[in-house]
């Protein structure tokens, strides 16, 4: 009887190991997926930064010298996408952090929600703005040709608008299902600690 309780208490104890390193291969595995997709979103936030300063030369090509739109839209325009450009910029420092996902997974947590917040109240101002920006655009192309209706630059805006815009609320729910994808793991692997 003893040698079957002996017997026994090795298998638990052998059992409760496995499950430590099974826990602890989770464990990174975890950490490893929720890395990638900082990464995705990190790297999406440095392209969008690269094209917004791209954006200061070219508007100035496309608008002032190819349409002859007023400077003073292209100046707009310009300080328009470096404003979009540094809150992309702010927003990407909270996640960065290579180390983010090593450390602490409450203060992990904390960033990312912040991030994905920020990204989403960014729509409060964006979207005003966009909508402002379009304005002044057909403005500027009413003053090229008051019949705007059969100018191309208006055309070209309004489809270049909606797929503009189509396209930016589609990337903008990646991210954010990105960014729950990191909550919700992070409150999977912080549960079990509880």
């Amino acid at each position: 009887m003893d040698t079957q309780l002996e017997e026994m208490r090795e298998q638990m104890i052998t059992l409760k190991q496995k499950l430590n390193q099974q826990e602890i291969v989770n464990d990174r595995l975890v950490r490893r997926s929720m890395r990638n997709e900082v990464g995705t979103i990190t790297r999406r936030y440095y392209i969008i930064m690269a094209l917004a300063v791209l954006m200061v030369p070219y508007g100035y090509w496309v608008f002032v010298k190819l349409s002859h739109f007023s400077v003073a839209f292209w100046i707009a325009s310009s300080i328009f996408m470096l404003v979009c450009g540094a809150a992309t910029f702010y927003n990407s420092r909270k996640i960065s952090d290579p180390g983010l996902m090593s450390h602490s997974l409450v203060e992990a947590r904390k960033k990312v929600a912040s991030a994905k917040k920020f990204d989403a109240d960014w729509l409060l101002i964006g979207i005003p703005a966009t909508i402002l920006w379009l304005g002044w655009f057909f403005y500027e192309v009413y003053q090229q040709d008051n019949d705007m209706f059969v100018n191309g630059l208006f055309w070209g805006g309004c489809i270049g608008g909606a797929i503009g815009g189509v396209i930016g609320f589609m990337i903008h729910l990646k991210t954010q299902r990105q960014y729950q994808a990191i909550i919700d793991q992070i409150e999977d692997l912080t549960s079990g600690e509880e």
